[in-house]
């Protein structure tokens, strides 16, 4: 049997570390992953998915990653129930991630943005006669 689960996404807010009853931490996060297609408006969907990540990789998570921050994780498949307060059955679906990828830290991504120039700058800084012409293709 095969339980495996790949995914690329953006934290939909900053990690919440805890630590359980015999001191291991434990992080729990949100992605939010982008759908390929757009629904009948002509908007764009995602999915979010809830993440679980134990011990060290915890603490490394909480401490450099953000809300907004480009991670690769990979794990498994895990549903768990518990009843609520009011007695009702709560049913959680989530990937207990065996390893996190930093793709990109938010600091890493606010540098790259104010970095690249803006469209209106690019446009400003080409000059008309860069424009190419059809016999400087190669092809």
């Amino acid at each position: 049997m095969i339980n495996r689960a790949i995914l690329v996404g953006r934290l939909t807010k900053d990690p919440e570390l805890r630590h359980t009853a015999n001191d291991i931490p434990v992080a729990t996060f949100t992605l939010a992953i982008n759908r390929p297609f757009s629904n009948q408006s002509g908007e764009r969907e995602a999915d979010f998915i809830p993440c679980v990540v134990w011990r060290r990789q915890a603490e490394t998570v909480d401490r450099f990653l953000s809300k907004g921050s480009l991670v690769g994780v990979e794990g498994r498949i895990q549903t768990r129930s518990y009843d609520d307060q009011d007695g009702n059955r709560r049913y959680i679906t989530e990937i207990v991630c065996d390893s996190v990828q930093f793709l990109e830290t938010k600091a890493m991504s606010e540098n790259q943005q104010d970095e690249s120039p803006t469209r209106s700058e690019t446009q400003k800084s080409r000059p008309q006669d860069d424009i190419v012409s059809e016999d400087d293709l190669p092809f």
